[in-house]
């Protein structure tokens, strides 16, 4: 027996955002690019040389990935010592850059010329300070456009800072004039 009631549809899903239709089919593309030109190149001089070539870009990009591991590092520990001992932090030219030189040791890592040429480009510092100024830009944006309830806005409140550094969660509450304290104890009647 039916009720002539609409049965309750599901929520309509929410569209998906370019980022997540064309990633993919950009992977993808990259992909098939990366082979086609291992195989040109092979064609051109050897499969040996194409290997050498692959091998080499395992081995420096190990390597840049372990020098920046080492230098952030020992930048933290630097960090970390001056705060214990209460001397202020000084900023060092050569702090800032660690995530982006990892990020280029491992394109180098990944096989493929294309990747291997991203990754060097990444170890330039001008390359870097422009990667890094864009990296900030889009994020800042993005958090001033995040809506309350959301990750961005949790961020936006993570990152309010008193000028000692530390961070202070909580809420303004404003009492009216008119209010008086008054005492919780009802008077005592004699």
């Amino acid at each position: 027996m039916t009720t002539g009631a609409q049965t309750p549809r599901s929520p309509a899903r929410p569209p998906r955002s370019r980022l997540r239709t064309f990633l993919p089919l950009g992977i993808a593309a990259w992909l098939v690019l990366e082979i086609w030109l291992l195989t040109v190149v092979a064609g051109a001089s050897s499969g040996f040389i194409v290997f050498l070539l692959l091998v080499a870009g395992v081995v420096l990009g190990s390597v840049v990935i372990k020098a920046a591991g080492r230098r952030a590092f020992r930048n933290l520990t630097e960090t970390l010592n001056q705060q214990q001992s209460g001397t202020a932090t000084e900023a060092r030219p050569n702090s800032e850059g660690n995530g982006l030189m990892m990020l280029g040791g491992l394109l180098l890592i990944l096989p493929g010329l294309i990747s291997d040429a991203l990754g060097l480009l990444m170890l330039l510092p001008p390359v870097q300070k422009a990667v890094s100024r864009y990296a900030q830009r889009t994020v800042e944006r993005k958090l001033r456009d995040a809506g309350p309830g959301t990750l961005g806005d949790a961020f936006r409140q993570a990152r309010m800072q008193r000028p000692d550094g530390k961070v202070v969660q909580g809420e303004v509450i404003r009492d009216d004039p008119d209010d008086t304290p008054q005492d919780p104890r009802p008077p005592l009647s004699r």
